[in-house]
């Protein structure tokens, strides 16, 4: 346990009762993520991650701490914070601690300062293995305990944001143990960050601001795959959709998707909502502040509270008020009223009433991270150090687990098919 930093249980006054109803949002969960059941089996029968000490920064609700358990119950001490200040639920957070080899230090509406000192805390555990939403973890580790780096066998990364830190770190040659991108793998991108995305962000803001999405123009900044996934759920909710990219063939494809293209500056005359689903800094700023529309609403599904400059929006703003519980309005100088669902940061997990992405979703993705830590314990010897794509056996591991459980049934190829499909030599 950390010294410096107190776990969970030491922020509650009800722990007991936090305990209870986290365990139960965690049971509900469970019913609901078959892959995540079937490894269940596996990790406590085999006992693949015995002896491993992983420190995880990730969005501690009732679905991740079904991975965490999964991780403890396969040999692992685990101990864990959040990776964003306000997506912790903290009843689920007391409901980890509970158990043996569970250490939780996740806690919502943490400072900055706490917000550190809590993935400070996760690393006095001196782990093996880290896993991260967003790579702090990672970050930390190279910047202020290198010394852990010669006793990690690997780690994974959860989030397209990571991912590119990640990379952008391996460019410069400074990433130096081997890191599995979650992210990246289609079991991962295909459906979390489409659907997911997509749906929970959607439903959310819905929920927060008791609003229709029928008929508004919604302006969706980015499009990626969760961009995408953005798009077509609100224009099956009868939004007309308007895509604001810097990419010549991603705004080509949302053109061909039927979505109306035009950059930002544009978009922010006419547009009723705005999602950012980025990853980046300063998709929204204060030339687009000064021609939006009274009462428009903007949320960040990206990652970080960087997407809209807030900084820039306060100083423009005559007035800031709480207009309904998660939704902030700075009003102008004008009279005009800009609307921030939950204070800019994730908004899925960080509103008030948010629960993140659909169950059946992020079985799937925690599916994933869960053979990859197996993977790394297993194999890390052979990965350099370095960013590394999720090997594809793995992948299809979790997907025919799932389609087992859904009881579908799936084509192979037969031999003739494989040899033609291998060959060269064929022609017409």
């Amino acid at each position: 346990m950390s010294e410096t930093y107190p776990p969970i249980t030491e922020h509650l006054d009800d722990v007991e009762t936090a305990r209870e109803e986290g365990r139960r949002k965690m049971d509900w969960a469970l019913q609901h993520m078959p892959i995540l059941e079937a490894l269940r089996e596996e990790f406590e029968a085999d006992k693949p991650l015995d002896g491993q000490r992983i420190a995880m920064a990730m969005h501690v609700e009732a679905k991740t701490a079904n991975l965490v358990e999964l991780l403890a119950l396969g040999g692992a001490e685990v101990a864990i914070t959040g990776c964003n200040p306000l997506s912790t639920h903290d009843d689920v957070s007391a409901a980890l601690d509970t158990h043996d080899n569970i250490t939780s230090y996740a806690v919502r509406g943490v400072d900055e300062e706490g917000y550190y000192d809590a993935l400070r805390a996760t690393l006095a555990f001196d782990p093996t293995i880290t896993v991260d939403d967003g790579m702090d973890l990672v970050y930390l580790v190279h910047e202020e305990y290198p010394d852990l780096i010669d006793t990690i066998v690997g780690g994974a990364e959860e989030t397209t944001t990571g991912v590119h830190r990640l990379r952008a770190m391996d460019e410069e040659g400074e990433l130096k143990y081997p890191v599995f991108a979650v992210n990246d793998t289609p079991m991962k991108r295909l459906f979390d960050n489409v659907h997911g995305t997509g749906e929970s962000s959607l439903a959310t803001i819905a929920m927060t601001t008791n609003l229709s999405w029928a008929g508004k123009n919604v302006v969706v900044g980015g499009y990626g795959y969760c961009g995408k996934g953005v798009a077509k759920k609100a224009s099956g909710q009868n939004a007309n959709v308007i895509v604001a990219e810097v990419d010549s063939r991603r705004a080509l494809e949302a053109h061909m998707e039927g979505y109306d293209v035009m950059p930002m500056a544009e978009a922010a005359e006419v547009g009723d909502v705005f999602i950012t689903t980025t990853g980046n800094r300063d998709v929204i700023t204060e030339e687009h502040f000064e021609v939006m529309q009274d009462g428009v609403l903007l949320a960040n599904a990206g990652h970080f509270d960087i997407e809209i400059n807030l900084d820039e929006l306060d100083d423009l703003a005559v007035d800031r008020y709480e207009a309904r519980d998660g939704v902030e309005a700075y009003e102008m100088e004008d009279g005009r009223r800009l609307n921030v669902i939950a204070e800019g940061r994730l908004v899925n997990l960080a509103a008030p009433i948010s629960l993140g992405h659909p169950v059946e979703v992020m079985d799937q993705s925690f599916g994933v991270q869960a053979v990859c830590v197996r993977e790394m314990v297993e194999n890390g010897d052979a990965y350099d150090a370095g960013v590394h794509d999720v090997p594809d056996d793995l992948d299809r591991e979790v997907a025919e687990i799932k389609l087992e459980a859904e009881g579908i049934e799936f084509d192979s190829l037969s031999e003739e098919q494989r040899e033609y499909m291998g060959s060269w030599a064929h022609g017409t």
